[in-house]
């Protein structure tokens, strides 16, 4: 049974005990019953646009974790560019040719100019591992600490 009904059903009992509002007492019954009455009404309504915004939350809800996979999916796509765009930022690309070595010990990629080749070795950024090199015309060869151990 509703607020509202329940309400009501007193309002039938409070008219069937046939009180007198001329009264003191009946005059308290009566606004009593009114009170109760309008109160009944206005929780009835809340409820209604309570259930009304929680459907509508749950949609919004539903929605915005969709934009959220959307927009993870993009950011690990474009994490992706992004490092690649890191090992591509020291490196001026119309002055030098770039050669690429994996390093032995960590597996990182490591990319070279002509310079670095010259100077016959580096460190490896990811790991420490001094990298030597013999530059021939066509091949680059890494002949690491660790081979010649």
């Amino acid at each position: 049974m509703k607020l509202t009904e329940k309400v009501s059903y007193l309002q039938g009992l409070i008219d069937g005990l046939e009180i007198d509002e001329s009264t003191k007492e009946g005059k308290v019954f009566s606004k009593m019953a009114e009170i109760l009455e309008e109160l009944a009404e206005a929780v009835e309504g809340m409820q209604d646009e309570i259930s009304e915004m929680t459907e509508l939350v749950d949609i919004i809800d539903q929605d915005l974790g969709d934009v959220e996979e959307a927009l993870l999916d993009e950011d690990d796509d474009d994490d992706d560019d992004y490092e690649d765009d890191d090992d591509d930022e020291d490196f001026d690309f119309d002055d030098d040719e770039l050669y690429e070595v994996t390093c032995p010990s960590c597996g990182d990629t490591v990319y070279l100019t002509e310079e670095m080749v010259d100077e016959g070795s580096i460190e490896c950024p990811g790991c420490g591992e001094n990298l030597e090199f013999d530059f021939d015309e066509d091949l680059i060869e890494c002949d690491c600490e660790e081979d010649k151990e």
